[in-house]
């Protein structure tokens, strides 16, 4: 029987089988050095034999050809008998040795890269290929016999075994083996809900989500709540400098890239608890950033920045004066990192590639609510003119603007705009009047003309209150859904004074 010692394993007979082969060598190199015997089949067999690492064939235990294209390699009663066989239990070594099972007391797996290939834009057919059958059996067996085998489920701990062997002298304890086993299943899990959501392109009937890459905060979104970051944000980011990013610094990060993503012309954005408190677009950076700073520069303070474009010299300069956690950006001139990065503390992003979530969690009561993300944006052309006067080409861009800018907006949310520049906005207000009351109270606190501005609602008003506030303001033009029961009261009241609205038939309520 395999030799145990108070629940230390000795490692005898390893199996092994790979998709990507260089990773694994020094663990083999490692294994070889405590003389164990080693089992393998199709590429890793030579990999290993190239090497000069001697290995049984699988084959050659199952008197069993790999067949049908190498779909069937290991998926055999002597290998998963080998594997889930109990050692301490008479009658499966009884039946072991009837059948000439050998014990395997290690299995060393790496899937083919169903993810990988996924991502990659890969044809459906070369996706289902790479749909691991044997590996992961392999896996959930020696995972599940994790008392009498180690298994080794991925590149990543391969290094970490290694270790453990060579410090050990070739044995592993009950609980390290434990602690692979739980490794792995989270292997199977994973890879087995990244399939899952490739087969259900639509709204899936359960909810399964599995994220292999888990970041520790310092904290949630308090300092007595724990928290934690489960995702990679190597795919979207260059961090250049800073501290960590904290949970709040996330939310934020991503309302400023959903807001950020909706424009092409050069544009700036400061975001403050998931609002934007100042956005401008101009014919460059510079121009684009004053415009959004003076849209508030009280909140602006201890901000998150963002733009769609190249960091200037001369923008780092103005923006450097600023106290910021903060801030995103395509590139940088060398002059403006060297600027920024005068304060250490300050995180400095560089965004790889465009970020958008085609789905969007949250936890509610006992359950997730998912829905599809808000990605559609009213174009001009599909607008329906409901009054008289109808909105000037410059109003048309500004009610654009506006609307961008609405659409991320907490509601109840008002946004009022000029020569693309934030002036006011009301958030996330119990009523659409008091949105339009904080929208121009704000931008009245920073002398910023609202006289001929536009005003942008992310859903319909119920009564016509809000339009003649607006009219008394300054308001030329108005943009929102429409479809309220007394759209027709706010509409006369338009004609009535010469304002122009537009109904989108979008809404973008924003929770």
């Amino acid at each position: 029987m395999t030799q145990k010692n108070e629940g230390r394993l000795l490692i005898k007979n390893v199996l092994v089988t790979t998709f990507n082969k260089d990773p694994v060598l020094p663990l083999l190199k490692e294994l070889k050095s405590l003389s164990v015997n080693f089992y393998s089949t199709g590429g890793t067999l030579e990999f290993m034999q190239k090497h000069n690492i001697d290995a049984t064939s699988i084959e050659s235990v199952t008197s069993y050809p790999s067949i049908f294209d190498g779909r069937v390699k290991t998926l055999h009663p002597k290998i998963f008998g080998a594997i889930l066989s109990k050692r301490d239990e008479e009658s499966h070594f009884s039946e072991a040795k009837k059948y000439d099972i050998p014990f395997i007391d290690m299995v060393i797996v790496d899937l083919y890269p169903f993810e990988e290939t996924l991502q990659s834009g890969a044809s459906s057919q070369e996706i289902i290929e790479k749909i691991d059958i044997g590996g992961i059996s392999l896996i959930r067996a020696a995972a599940k016999n994790f008392n009498n085998v180690l298994v080794v489920p991925e590149a990543s701990h391969y290094n970490i075994c290694a270790e453990i062997l060579k410090k050990q002298n070739g044995y592993v304890t009950l609980e390290q083996r434990k602690e692979f086993a739980l490794k792995a299943f989270d292997v199977s899990s994973h890879y087995d809900t990244k399939i899952y959501e490739f087969f259900n392109e639509g709204m899936p009937e359960s909810f399964k989500a599995s994220i292999s890459v888990a970041n520790i905060l310092r904290y949630g979104e308090n300092p007595h709540q724990k928290g934690v970051f489960y995702g990679n944000l190597d795919d979207v980011f260059h961090k250049l400098q800073g501290k960590p990013l904290s949970y709040n610094n996330l939310l934020d990060i991503e309302a400023a890239l959903n807001l950020i993503n909706e424009f092409s012309k050069p544009t700036f954005a400061i975001i403050k608890h998931n609002n934007a408190c100042g956005v401008g677009s101009a014919d460059n950076i510079t121009d684009a950033y004053k415009k959004a700073f003076s849209s508030n520069p009280i909140s602006a303070f201890g901000g998150i920045l963002i733009s769609n474009y190249n960091i200037t010299e001369e923008s780092a300069y103005l923006i450097n004066n600023l106290f910021f956690e903060v801030i995103i950006a395509p590139s940088y001139d060398s002059e403006a990192i060297e600027k920024l990065s005068s304060k250490k503390n300050r995180i400095i992003l560089k965004l790889k590639k465009k970020h958008f979530q085609k789905k969007q969690y949250r936890s509610v009561i006992n359950g997730v609510l998912v829905q599809d993300s808000d990605s559609i944006m009213s174009d001009s052309e599909n607008w329906e003119i409901v009054t008289q006067e109808k909105p000037t080409s410059k109003e048309v861009e500004d009610l654009i603007f506006a609307n961008k800018i609405v659409k991320h907006t907490k509601s109840n949310a008002i946004v009022l705009a000029k020569n693309n520049h934030l002036l006011g906005s009301g958030t996330g207000q119990t009523s659409r009047i008091d949105a339009l009351k904080q929208a121009i109270d704000k931008a009245k606190e920073f002398d910023l003309d609202i006289n001929g501005a536009v005003m942008a609602s992310d859903a319909f008003f119920p009564f016509p209150d809000s339009i003649e506030l607006a009219n008394k303001a300054g308001i030329n033009s108005v943009i929102q859904p429409g479809g309220s029961i007394r759209d027709k009261e706010s509409i006369e009241f338009c004609d009535n004074n010469k304002i122009s609205m537009v109904f989108t038939g979008i809404r973008h309520f924003k929770h």
